[in-house]
């Protein structure tokens, strides 16, 4: 799944926007794009499709959290 990946699945969009925004200053759209498509793959098959969205939202801010604690 590549960066145009993001682009048509809905909640990898939604999920790369809002966190694009709150860690804007911290990584690049690019980082934060490719954080979201690998909690989307490592999600994949292991969580109910309606709890996608938000533990989608919740392992990749999780990931960049740590990623802005280590800078």
């Amino acid at each position: 799944m590549g960066p145009e990946a993001a682009q048509q699945d809905r909640y990898c969009m939604e999920a790369v926007g809002r966190l694009a925004v709150e860690f804007g200053g911290v990584v690049s759209r690019r980082v934060v794009t490719t954080t979201v498509l690998e909690a989307r793959r490592d999600l994949e098959g292991r969580i109910v499709p309606e709890a996608l969205a938000e533990m989608l939202h919740r392992l990749a801010h999780h990931r960049l959290d740590r990623m802005r604690a280590n800078t």
